[in-house]
Parts: C-alpha cells; structure tokens; sequence
C-alpha cells in the first residue's frame, strides 16, 4: 500500500472576499509541483461563496466537473439550456468535453454556500458536452457508501466519462467501514468532510485528505462522527 497525506492546513488558500477557497491541487494563483493531481482527480476546491455573489459565465473542456454543495444553494446556469439550484444532499455532474459555457451563482440574500468543486480528467475527449443532477438520500449513507458518481450509472448514481467512482458515508463514533477499489489501476483519494478518522495509525481530521494506492481495499475507524468523501480514481491514464 502507498499513500500520500495533504492536511487541511497545507492547502493553498485564497480570500477574494466574495470567494473564501481551499485548493487541495494546484490551481489558479497556487502552483506546488508535489500537488499537480492524485492520477486522474485534477482539482479538489473547497469553495465559500458570499450571499448574492458567484462565478460568472466561463467557458470549459475536456474536463468532468463534480460540484458537491455541502451548506447552502447553489444556482447553475450552463450553455446546454440547464439552469437548476443544488443543495446539500445533490450531486451535480458536468462533461465539459468538446466546450461548455456555464454560471455558478449563490442566490441567497444572507446565508454563505459552501461547495466542493472537482474536476477529473476524461476518460475520451471531445464527447458531446452533458448534464446531470440527482439528490441522495442522508440515511442511505449512514455507516455505508452511498455511491453517486460512477462510469455506468451504478445503483442509480450520476455517471461520469471516465473509470472513476464519487461514494459518501456519515460514520457513528467508533463504526468501521471498509472501502473495496474496483480496479489494480486504482487509488482512491479520501477527504474527511467532518469529525475524525483513522487508517491503520494514520489520524484524518476536517478537511484532511489521504491518497491510497497499490492495495485492494482500505478500512477506515471513527474515533467520532465523521462524514467521508472518497473519489477511486485511475493512476494510469492517457491525458
């Protein structure tokens, strides 16, 4: 087994006063050559965004785009003609393949949102761009993976144009969960939401992430009510 661990506080960070973000990865004005991508997972933002503020319409491709709001709405608008507000419990999920314009916007007059914005390399470039959106029910989850994201719409989750699965769970003090990778050319990224976890004697807090590779499956332990987002992505892969 091979792991790589980013805690919270090394993230790179930036406050634009309508926009408070965390890069995971490198991106935009933060560059560390140590923290390009974790084989194909690109781009792990933790982003807060002011009431009545957001992104305005920019353009994207050949990139799939996982947003994963965690408080509050978020608005979408996008040049396919979808235009949708997702909150807690929804999973939106974009192909940008051969170009999308599209909007992220909070509607709220007074309360922040707080997303997780992902992006993944394709599997095949230049697809026909395409949209989807599905709610996920919080007790599904409890002390289990609720899978969401995956390359065939497994268990009625979104799909996504590459080998690569999205799973949550929300573990009691002291459950136990074990995490099966689907493929030898696997590493599966874990990113404590909340509470804390620990893998053998590694300790995971809030907002810790933990990369594991090279092995068939990996068992997490709550030493408190933790939340769990876990992305099984590709090592190996064409750009």
């Amino acid at each position: 087994m091979k792991t790589l661990i980013h805690r919270a506080e090394s993230r790179g960070h930036a406050d634009h006063g309508w926009l408070n973000t965390h890069h995971t990865f490198s991106f935009a004005n933060y560059f560390d050559p140590e923290r390009t991508h974790f084989g194909a997972l690109r781009v792990l933002n933790d982003d807060i965004v002011a009431p009545g503020m957001g992104f305005g319409t920019h353009p994207h491709n050949n990139m799939e785009i996982v947003s994963i709001p965690l408080k509050g709405s978020l608005e979408h608008k996008d040049s396919m003609g979808n235009g949708s507000v997702i909150r807690s419990g929804d999973i939106q999920q974009m192909s940008a393949g051969t170009g999308v314009q599209h909007s992220e916007f909070n509607p709220s007059p007074d309360q922040e949102v707080n997303f997780l914005q992902i992006w993944i390399f394709p599997k095949e470039k230049n697809i026909s761009p395409r949209y989807g959106q599905l709610t996920f029910s919080e007790e599904d989850r409890k002390n289990a993976w609720q899978l969401v994201v995956s390359p065939d719409r497994e268990n009625g989750s979104l799909s996504i144009n590459q080998d690569a699965w999205f799973s949550l769970t929300d573990l009691d003090e002291g459950a136990e969960i074990e995490y099966d990778l689907h493929s030898s050319n696997s590493g599966v990224y874990l990113f404590v939401l909340e509470g804390e976890v620990s893998l053998q004697d590694t300790v995971l807090k809030r907002r810790d992430g933990m990369g594991v590779w090279d092995t068939s499956k990996v068992t997490l332990r709550a030493s408190e009510p933790a939340s769990i987002l876990a992305i099984e992505v590709p090592m190996k892969f064409d750009i």
